[in-house]
């Protein structure tokens, strides 16, 4: 089946960039939740509020768009989300109820939006009920079934133009993975001739999803040799299977940003060079430098990165990730404050900004209230971040299981009005115990 339609390029801009995200039905996001998506996107809340399950359904695309093969309409044990059946990813309405579909909704550069509902088919797993997408400002639908009466009104101009002129054919909506097009198919039926549209809106949300770079919170274990695969300019799957592979090939070419991921490390105190050593054609060892900061001979002073602190191996695939990423790209880190010092917690702040400056878009999953604060205090000073860069959305639940989502922006001042007191609090408060349970014990003295 030949493809036609739109270059992936989106005519605002060289990159295909997700700008908004609204679920329904998925998981705890019972109701309609968004966020708008800025170059520094920060997700904050307590554990299970739903903060991964707004970019969950993204991931679920992406990696159904990735498989070699059509897996049906969602590929759901994958690299990126993994469950064993359509009903785990259903929201839930009592103990034994739980909704019969779920809607994902991803807007572009803007302007382009695509809505795709799924609807849960007893004992067939998942279909798609209908699929909205605007173009150039119309809104338009469509569903498995309909005519071709109904079929040509919602097409574009051209599209339409085509189908209404050629009447040697017939024209239907067909399911494409886990999206819906439009199918021509030539009354003869010549082998090469059927084809789909390819929807103009459609073809750039594919594009953002596929371009999607995502570093989970488990991000492995230390090894003592990786294999090298292929490199870029997008990664399938989890980002960390290609960190020794990139590496390589930036000190195979001599690329600045194997000086610029030196200087990330040396910045969060961790180490200050990391070199990829071949064992043979396909595996390397990733060595690092055994001292935080560089010192004479200190190029010779390389260890294997198993063989130092786990901090190091975890940041690693989220500082390639920000330099290996073009212009753009979206990058989903989630907790990049793991297994670092509340010091080196700070300094993420300023490595996150730097990567922003590139023009890098990221979205942060964290619990840190420090990775926040000097996010503000960059924006206070003005000199890498502006409030326009940033924008915070903290993930609470009802009562009744279901998520809220409360979003802000920094002024000018790095400060932000309401906000759930407890993030800030948390620390406050251990404090405040402290102080006086330590006071009571001196005065029993």
């Amino acid at each position: 089946m030949a493809r036609s339609g739109p270059a992936s390029k989106s005519r605002h801009g060289d990159e295909v960039m997700i700008t908004r995200v609204e679920v329904t039905g998925y998981k705890s996001l019972r109701e309609v939740q968004g966020i708008e998506i800025r170059p520094l996107t920060l997700l904050a809340g307590a554990n299970s509020s739903g903060k991964s399950s707004i970019i969950q359904p993204l991931l679920l695309l992406k990696q159904t768009l990735e498989t070699s093969y059509d897996p049906g309409v969602l590929f759901l044990n994958g690299p990126n989300v993994r469950f064993t059946a359509a009903e785990q990813l259903l929201s839930r309405t009592g103990k034994r109820s739980q909704v019969a579909t779920f809607k994902v909704s991803v807007e572009t550069n803007g302007t382009s939006r695509v809505a795709i509902q799924y609807k849960h088919v007893s004992k067939e797993g998942l279909d798609i009920e209908d699929m909205e997408y605007t173009e150039n400002g119309t809104l338009r639908k469509l569903r498995l079934g309909m005519s071709r009466d109904e079929i040509a009104p919602i097409l574009p101009d051209d599209f339409r133009n085509f189908v209404t002129r050629t009447q040697q054919g017939t024209v239907e909506v067909v399911r494409r993975r886990c999206f819906l097009d439009v199918l021509w198919i030539p009354q003869d039926r010549a082998e090469g001739r059927t084809f789909t549209f390819g929807l103009a809106p459609t073809a750039r949300v594919e594009t953002a999803l596929r371009s999607i770079v995502h570093v989970p919170g488990l991000r492995g274990n230390p090894e003592r040799d990786y294999s090298v695969s292929a490199v870029g300019p997008d990664f399938p799957g989890t980002f960390e299977t290609y960190v020794a592979g990139v590496i390589a090939r930036w000190q195979a070419d001599k690329a600045e940003e194997l000086d610029g991921l030196g200087e990330d490390l040396e910045l969060l105190g961790l180490t200050w060079k990391v070199s990829a050593k071949h064992i043979n054609e396909t595996q390397v060892e990733l060595q690092v430098g055994r001292l935080s900061h560089a010192v004479t001979g200190g190029a010779h002073d390389l260890v294997s990165i198993a063989d130092v602190g786990f901090g190091v191996s975890q940041t690693l695939p989220i500082l390639v990730a920000l330099r290996a990423a073009r212009p753009g790209q979206l990058i989903y880190l989630e907790q990049p404050e793991i297994h670092l010092h509340p010091r080196a917690q700070a300094a993420m702040a300023t490595v996150l900004a730097n990567a922003i400056r590139r023009g890098v878009r990221v979205v942060v999953e964290t619990h840190s209230s420090i990775l926040l604060l000097e996010i503000q205090a960059l924006v206070a000073r003005g000199e890498i971040l502006t409030p326009s860069d940033v924008k915070l959305h903290w993930f609470a639940r009802r009562p009744d299981g279901a998520t809220v989502v409360s979003s802000t922006d920094l002024d000018e001042a790095g400060t932000f009005g309401d906000w759930p007191e407890d993030f800030g609090s948390v620390e406050m408060d251990a404090q405040k115990r402290f102080f006086d349970a330590s006071e009571a014990q001196l005065r029993k003295k």
